[in-house]
């Protein structure tokens, strides 16, 4: 089997934006730390960067501080960058066939938020016939309300990840993941 990272929208809007992250602690060094596993141990690493390219758009817009991925992010090696407009990662991108070109058969998800753009894509691979593992302390998110109520960061993250075990993905902490790696990169 052959797998890749997806490191998903770990960009400046969700530390000094509109939307900080906020649960778990220590979620970006456990991102940074799987980066470095990956590409120690040869595991391609794919980075998401998302784009609203709407109209009117308050968050993510290309060009804007927000948009830009974390100066971290940005000088760690990676195989590939894929953009994306909307939460699931293969929807209107290249990243499928860049998947089967390089014969990945299982993805980690890695990155933000936890209940949007990492549990869509999560679902998208899974029915894509991909094995999907879930880095648990390696995804984040905030504490949401809206006109359907109100749910704190811890719940609504802890809610995501007892649902992907259901179905979907092998949940895992990101140390987990690392001893899991090839011999050759512990």
């Amino acid at each position: 089997m052959s797998e890749a990272l997806l490191v998903i929208d770990v960009q400046d809007e969700y530390f000094s934006g509109k939307l900080p992250v906020t649960f778990p602690y220590g979620s970006f060094v456990n991102i940074l730390q799987a980066m470095d596993a990956a590409h120690a141990a040869r595991i391609p690493v794919v980075v998401i960067q998302h784009s609203n390219r709407a109209a009117g758009a308050a968050t993510f817009v290309p060009g804007t501080p927000g948009w830009e991925l974390r100066p971290e992010i940005k000088k760690r090696p990676r195989d590939v960058l894929v953009e994306k407009s909307l939460p699931g990662s293969f929807t209107g991108t290249n990243l499928e066939a860049w998947l089967k070109e390089h014969t990945i058969t299982s993805v980690t998800i890695a990155g933000y938020m936890t209940q949007m753009c990492c549990d869509t894509t999560a679902r998208q691979a899974f029915h894509r016939g991909y094995t999907v593992k879930f880095l648990s302390d390696a995804t984040g998110t905030l504490a949401i309300t809206n006109r359907a109520g109100s749910v704190s960061a811890e719940e609504l993250h802890r809610a995501i990840l007892v649902t992907q075990q259901m179905r979907f993905s092998q949940v895992m902490t990101t140390q987990e993941w690392i001893q899991s790696l090839p011999i050759s990169y512990q």
